[in-house]
């Protein structure tokens, strides 16, 4: 009896350890408006951080466990966060449907500089980019770009390395598993391509798991200028946020 009680709860706890493993779900996405499927729309594991791309029938192969979130992204059509489920892994392959969006253009005005011909006084009428960017001795990168805050541009450059340390270590530091993703985001290059499209953050945000204002924030906080975050890539904000954070690792050994 004690053996077959046994067997029994050995054969129950393989059982739960099985339907944990992933499997490579298969799936198609489709229009919602004219049914029609559809290529190259981007699918992104948020759990496992992997993406994938649909091929020119609108299907996709991607490994996933019940309970995953993923993620369908294309460029005028509103993303789908959707949850993994047993019936979608038994069932045969789910088709996820993308709804388009409706942009309403507003009235652009363009003003043309008034240039007079003459160069000492034409370059006085350029804007300049408030920002500076300074490079620091003995650390491999291109330099700092310092927005224009109360501080002064130097100071900000400085600051760069020692002024976000508190920020992103509560951020990032008392959470491992978030720069883990991190990491992955940058190897995975349908992620890379995927957000350097993008100029959004939408990516960026469900993929790390937090707040917009939080995400621009920490941007901020390594001293890169406003120009920089409105006019950046989401590649080139996450980009951004990996390198002030790697040269923070450095400063704390």
């Amino acid at each position: 009896m004690k053996y077959t009680i046994g067997l029994f709860f050995i054969f129950l706890l393989a059982t739960q350890v099985h339907g944990q493993s992933s499997v490579l779900l298969k799936g198609k996405v489709q229009n919602d408006n004219t049914e029609a499927f559809m290529p190259s729309v981007h699918v992104l594991n948020l759990n496992s951080v992997e993406g994938v791309i649909t091929n020119d029938k609108g299907q996709f192969e991607i490994a996933a466990q019940v309970n995953d979130t993923l993620y369908f992204s294309y460029l005028g059509f509103k993303p789908l966060k959707v949850a993994v489920s047993n019936d979608m892994i038994k069932f045969g392959p789910p088709v996820f449907r993308l709804t388009s969006l409706s942009f309403a253009l507003e009235e652009v005005i363009v003003r043309p500089y008034e240039l007079t011909g003459y160069l000492d006084i034409d370059v006085r009428k350029v804007p300049l980019n408030p920002a500076g960017r300074y490079s620091i001795p003995g650390l491999p990168q291109s330099g700092y770009e310092a927005g224009n805050r109360n501080r002064s541009s130097i100071s900000k450059a400085i600051g760069a390395l020692f002024n976000p340390a508190d920020f992103l270590y509560n951020l990032f530091g008392k959470n491992p598993k978030q720069m883990r993703k991190l990491k992955k985001m940058r190897e995975d290059d349908a992620i890379r391509n995927l957000l350097s499209t993008k100029f959004d953050r939408e990516v960026l945000v469900q993929l790390l798991g937090i707040e917009r204002d939080n995400l621009n924030e920490i941007v901020r906080n390594c001293n890169y200028s406003n120009a920089f975050i409105k006019e950046a890539n989401d590649l080139q904000i996450l980009e951004a946020i990996s390198g002030c954070y790697e040269e923070y690792k450095v400063l704390q050994l």
